[in-house]
């Protein structure tokens, strides 16, 4: 393999409504944790335990607007992204890391009740890329597999 791969899939549930920031010229960003849970069993104990892992996400433009409108805290997502690390200092001149991602694909699982919503919700998927850039209502089919969710 020649080059380099840069991809994030992850499953969660937000853990906070979007915080858009707009800006001149129409742009906008939209800021988002999404929580993921793993679960096993403690060998020694027998009992089960949930960990908890949080991601910061980063979504843009018109992306950014519909995760405004149609999420909120609690609601499932499945997105695809890529790991963006930044620093900076602080006002106390502490330097600063996050570590974000930055949502290419999304497709939201459950969402709120919006009377202005479509109608089919659950699967919607949503791109960043301009050439997908409306929503489109996709019909998950049942089959019989062996995933979790």
């Amino acid at each position: 393999m020649a080059g380099t791969v840069n991809k994030v899939i992850l499953i969660g549930h937000l853990g906070d409504e979007v915080k858009m920031h707009y800006f001149e010229g129409g742009n906008s960003i939209g800021r988002f944790p999404i929580a993921t849970n793993e679960t096993y069993t403690n060998k020694q104990t027998g009992e089960k335990v949930t960990t908890t892992e949080w991601h910061n996400l980063v979504v843009r433009n018109k992306l950014a607007e519909i995760c405004e409108k149609y999420l909120s805290k609690g609601d499932k997502v499945y997105i695809e992204g890529r790991i963006k690390s930044r620093q900076w200092e602080g006002e106390d001149g502490v330097k600063r890391y996050s570590t974000e991602i930055h949502v290419v694909d999304m497709t939201f699982l459950t969402t709120k009740n919006d009377p202005n919503a479509p109608q089919q919700q659950e699967g919607t998927k949503i791109s960043s890329s301009p050439e997908k850039q409306a929503p489109l209502a996709s019909n998950i089919e049942e089959e019989d597999d062996d995933l979790p969710f």
